[in-house]
């Protein structure tokens, strides 16, 4: 049973970590390398960490952390985001991205959410829409490689 277990900044060195790892071969794939999570700093976690409206959570199970979401809720009406979201290698295709994301919307509320994912990654988008996101019609092209997309659930 995956749990999400709210992280502090003490935590940053541990996320960080396993960000770079797990976005790893995404940005080997897209060179991506002004846009991805897998490309940034640990002092850009611990600026996270310290914002006021940013929840990251470890995604916890009997085995350990399978990885990590962070949520971006200013309390204030405007949309909740989720950035990022991941899983590591080999706990992928398990439902812990849409457990993650339900865990998340229990916690800061069902409605009025934003995110964005890679086009190219179907898997993304079919687990996003599949959760009740919907496309906004925005893309941003990132690269020849790369488009994002993204998504709100009302």
């Amino acid at each position: 049973m995956m749990e999400l277990k709210r992280a502090g900044i003490k935590d940053a060195e541990e996320i960080w970590k396993l960000q770079t790892e797990a976005f790893a071969q995404l940005l080997a794939r897209y060179e991506d390398y002004d846009t991805s999570p897998g490309s940034e700093t640990m002092e850009r976690i611990e600026i996270k960490l310290r914002q006021p409206f940013t929840y990251f959570y470890f995604m916890e199970e009997a085995e350990g952390v399978v990885g990590a979401i962070r949520v971006v809720d200013r309390k204030d009406g405007s949309r909740k985001r989720i950035s990022p979201l991941f899983v590591m290698k080999e706990y992928r295709n398990k439902g812990y991205a849409q457990s993650a994301i339900t865990e998340a919307e229990k916690i800061h509320g069902q409605d009025n959410w934003e995110l964005d994912t890679i086009l190219q990654e179907e898997g993304n988008c079919f687990l996003y829409e599949k959760m009740g996101y919907h496309r906004t019609g925005k893309s941003t092209v990132i690269n020849e490689k790369m488009t994002i997309v993204y998504y709100e659930k009302n």
